[in-house]
């Protein structure tokens, strides 16, 4: 039995201020596409300014964002190779 290894990249980027922070993920597939999830974060004015904590949340949006996008993209690719619509793809 053989196997194919597969590796995918995903670029995550950060913009902040203050009280915001904007995440941006995006992921470069195999046969060319890219794939790209946004995500965003605000902190409340009573909390403390911790950058890490925004970018974890704004990141783990844009990633929650990306994978639902990988989701419909690979159900559309199982419904055109079949010629009928699918069961619904579970999280």
């Amino acid at each position: 039995m053989m196997h194919t290894t597969v590796g995918w990249h995903v670029e995550l980027e950060f913009q902040e201020d203050e009280q915001h922070t904007r995440a941006a993920a995006l992921v470069r597939l195999p046969d060319g596409t890219e794939v790209r999830g946004h995500g965003h974060a605000t902190r409340h004015r009573t909390d403390s300014n911790q950058p890490r904590v925004g970018e974890e949340i704004a990141g783990a949006r844009a990633l929650n964002e990306l994978a639902m996008q990988l989701l419909t993209k690979a159900h559309d690719e199982i419904d055109t190779a079949s010629g009928h619509r699918s069961h619904p793809i579970n999280v």
